[in-house]
């Protein structure tokens, strides 16, 4: 009796180790960015940016498929230096954000390592959900000068916003947009 004592002693504690090995962490907004770079006639590159978004995310470097990642983007937050330019962005020529106000991405699958992978997921944009993969490199983790644990990434992919049925002034505007989210969460 004494040996099974011990035997559901010692797998509860590994099971409890192992769960242990997920954290919780929430998106520090003022150390992350949501940032985009389209080309212009030809000619230029544009970059822009997201200012209002939020989310969370899941981080085990043991259990990798434990790793999940959820991110809310307000759409009519987008900025590209140009406010002209940036009001006709969110008008039904583009984001429509009085229709669709929100952008979010909520991963399904990660393959990679601890260090770097490709994290699969369901991107919302303009009415529409498509399946896209992000390329995410982690760029450090450790403790912070206040007592927390964070951790920093950097995910990129491109999208073709036509996939998103955003096609106004293509091939003016490409169709071709590099998306790159620099992410610092905090462990909770």
């Amino acid at each position: 009796m004494k040996t099974l004592s011990l035997t559901l002693a010692a797998i509860s504690a590994s099971m409890i180790s192992a769960s242990a090995l997920a954290a919780d962490y929430q998106i520090d907004h003022a150390h992350s960015a949501v940032t985009f770079e389209t080309g212009h006639l030809g000619v230029s590159r544009l970059p822009g940016r997201f200012n209002e978004f939020s989310g969370s995310y899941t981080w085990s470097d043991d259990n990798l498929s434990e790793n999940t990642v959820s991110i809310e983007i307000q759409a009519d937050s987008i900025d590209t230096n140009h406010s002209d330019r940036d009001e006709h962005l969110r008008s039904p020529d583009f984001f429509n954000v009085r229709q669709y106000p929100t952008i979010e991405f909520t991963s399904t699958a990660y393959e990679g390592t601890a260090e770097e992978g490709v994290l699969t997921g369901e991107l919302t944009m303009h009415g529409v959900t498509r399946e896209v993969e992000m390329n995410i490199v982690k760029i450090g983790e450790g403790d912070d000068p206040w007592g927390g644990f964070r951790q920093g990434f950097v995910a990129t992919t491109e999208l073709m916003r036509s996939d998103f049925d955003i096609d106004y002034f293509i091939p003016n505007v490409p169709d071709e947009t590099e998306l790159t989210i620099f992410i610092e969460g905090i462990r909770q």
